[in-house]
């Protein structure tokens, strides 16, 4: 015994009480730190989660052994980022708690996500804005005729995007919507106006 465990003492003796006691201590290794490693562990899950966590799944992540022990320290971030007026704040939605920006900083978060909105426009979002913005007030069969494909999809995506509006009817059969850029279309392009388009021979050709 004293060759195989030189550690072992009268009250461990046998040899199976180091087999059961070596996977406990790594399993627990998480749920040993302390308040504060603690509290930078939610932290940091709950910056990294796609979706709201809900205290039993930090009780599982963390290896802890009560979910409350898990939900008194996420409403001691949830207080102390509200009190110290932080640009995130943590908040309970369905059932779990996630990180959003401080609403006081919504105008600046707008202005990241307009940039983004222009990133993610698609190749025929881009032409189709371009049509709009040369031609306009133009409806949509016109578009069509220049890009040689339908273009509602399209359309609408531009309009919840704010970049386009309906600025009224073309004096024709039927009498179609008329389309037109916004002053967010401006905003998005950093443009002072339409007129500083560049012009169709500075464009370069494809």
């Amino acid at each position: 015994m004293s060759i195989e465990d030189p550690t072992a003492t009268p009250d461990n003796e046998g040899s199976s009480a180091p087999e059961e006691s070596a996977p406990q201590q790594e399993e627990g290794t998480v749920a040993r730190l302390d308040e504060q490693e603690l509290a930078r562990a939610v932290e940091a899950l709950l910056f990294a989660a796609d979706e709201p966590l809900t205290v039993r799944r930090l009780r599982d992540i963390l290896r802890l052994e009560d979910a409350r022990v898990a939900r008194r320290i996420v409403e001691a971030l949830r207080e102390e980022y509200a009190a110290a007026r932080r640009g995130i704040q943590i908040e309970e939605v369905a059932g779990g708690y996630r990180m959003f920006s401080n609403k006081g900083f919504a105008p600046h978060v707008e202005q990241l996500r307009k940039a983004e909105r222009r990133a993610r426009l698609s190749q025929a979002g881009l032409e189709t804005l371009a049509i709009i913005a040369y031609k306009q007030p133009v409806h949509r069969a016109d578009i069509e005729a220049i890009r040689g494909v339908q273009v509602d999809a399209v359309l609408h995506n531009l309009q919840d995007y704010g970049l386009i509006r309906v600025t009224g009817r073309a004096e024709v059969l039927g009498r179609p919507f008329l389309y037109g850029t916004t002053r967010r279309f401006l905003e998005v392009f950093g443009l002072n106006s339409l007129d500083d388009l560049p012009k169709a021979d500075e464009l370069p050709m494809p």
